[in-house]
């Protein structure tokens, strides 16, 4: 049987509460985390070699990154892609670099 794990995978750094909860995955998906993702994450670092062709295509699909077929693949895609780094957006634009000093004057403070 491929993608075999001796235990239940969980990755409480990412998600304290835990993959079932945080909101991210489907049922399914969190399901099939649990049950395979050590093993998807020993193929994925290297740390294990595939035992079957399923495991191979997983490799492959994972490295290639685009349009995986297989639904392990799809799910460690999409879970790579949550614990990523993620992207800011902001609503304004940072000030040009330019020192325009003679636009600038500064205010004192005048006690009284």
């Amino acid at each position: 049987m491929s993608f075999e794990s001796p235990k239940p995978f969980q990755d409480f750094a990412h998600f304290p509460r835990g993959l079932r909860r945080c909101g991210e995955f489907t049922v399914a998906e969190a399901q099939l985390l649990e049950q395979c993702g050590h093993a998807m994450l020993g193929l994925y670092t290297g740390q294990r070699a595939p035992a079957t062709d399923e495991e191979q295509r997983f490799i492959e699909q994972v490295q290639q990154g685009a349009a995986p077929e297989s639904r392990h693949a799809k799910v460690w895609l999409k879970y790579l892609k949550v614990i990523g780094p993620k992207r800011v957006h902001r609503l304004c634009t940072p000030m040009a670099s330019g020192n325009n000093d003679e636009d600038f004057e500064p205010v004192e403070d005048v006690a009284e």
